[in-house]
């Protein structure tokens, strides 16, 4: 039942938050870029609404899986601590089993995740890619060649590199093997670990404290609050870790400039100063709110309908 619950609850709340994912990507990416409403605009005036919802196909195709496997996997380890510890898996659990519990369910998705990661930070950033691209090219032009030599006819233009995320996996995989695919697995590692034992912990926490006197679960205002916070929360973690994954990622994309996770941490840090480990972090925090809320509350109607129907 969680892993159907989760699987829901993922889905709806890709859809509410992936504008917004779009955004933080380019800031943490694009030094250009001043502020949310900077990026916002540029993207909007480059790309229109489309330029939002680039490399939306492969995570709403995936994330239900995923979801599943984090909220299924979530509750098998609680279970089975309970279990373990207190002779019951309706025990009542201590923080530390659903922290521990949360840590596992934030590591097992990073086997699926990393490639979805992959080709959605290089969809959502293969326009600017471009563009940084074609401004080296026409600068190491040659300075001899004269000022009125004609422009390449628009069919001489080349398109863009991804044609959408499965094209994106293949050229990725063709082009950088195997490796290309799991890039900034080991940032994603930590963003996923205790971010997810923060998001589980403190939902847990602020669920409890908003349950009224003689109720065993919180109402339904309840619910979307302490999913909200908890994802705040999770991504308040997270975002240090996510700045260098999305780095990591989207190197490569002609010359290779970072060596590895503690490369680009140093080098971003030397020369932008430590406040680029949490560019995005408000957006990240306002898409985090209504996301997780939606999530949460969709997963708990869905839990609280397959057990009401199973009855």
């Amino acid at each position: 039942m969680d892993f159907v619950a989760g699987a829901i609850g993922g889905v709806c709340g890709v859809a509410v938050g992936y504008p917004l994912d779009t955004v933080k990507v380019k800031i943490q990416t694009e030094p250009k870029y001043t502020g949310i409403w900077h990026c916002v605009r540029d993207t909007y005036l480059r790309e229109r609404v489309r330029g939002f919802y680039r490399g939306l196909l492969l995570p709403i195709s995936t994330v239900s899986l995923v979801s599943s496997l984090s909220f299924g996997t979530y509750h098998t380890c609680l279970t089975r601590i309970c279990r373990f510890r207190y002779g019951s898996a309706d025990a009542k659990p201590a923080r530390t089993d659903i922290t521990l519990s949360g840590f596992a369910s934030g590591l097992v998705r990073v086997f699926l995740t990393s490639p979805t990661e992959v080709a959605k930070v290089r969809l959502q950033t293969q326009t600017q890619t471009q563009m940084q691209q074609r401004r080296r090219s026409s600068a190491s032009w040659p300075s001899a060649v004269p000022p009125m030599c004609p422009a390449p006819p628009a069919s001489q233009v080349p398109g863009p590199k991804y044609r959408g995320p499965l094209h994106c996996l293949a050229t990725v995989a063709r082009e950088e093997g195997l490796r290309g695919l799991y890039k900034g697995s080991s940032a994603l590692l930590l963003r996923e670990g205790h971010s997810f034992a923060t998001y589980f912990l403190s939902y847990s926490v602020l669920s409890e404290w908003l349950t009224p006197a003689g109720h065993s679960q919180p109402d339904v205002l309840g619910v979307l609050l302490a999913g909200g916070c908890a994802g705040v929360l999770a991504w308040a973690v997270a975002t240090p870790m996510d700045v260098i994954k999305t780095r990591l990622q989207v190197d490569g994309q002609g010359q290779q400039r970072y060596r590895g996770l503690l490369h680009c941490l140093v080098t971003s840090v030397r020369e932008e100063g430590p406040r680029v480990l949490f560019k995005g972090l408000t957006l990240n925090c306002c898409r985090a709110f209504p996301v997780n809320m939606v999530v949460f509350v969709s997963y708990e109607a869905a839990l609280r309908l397959t057990r009401g129907l199973l009855k």
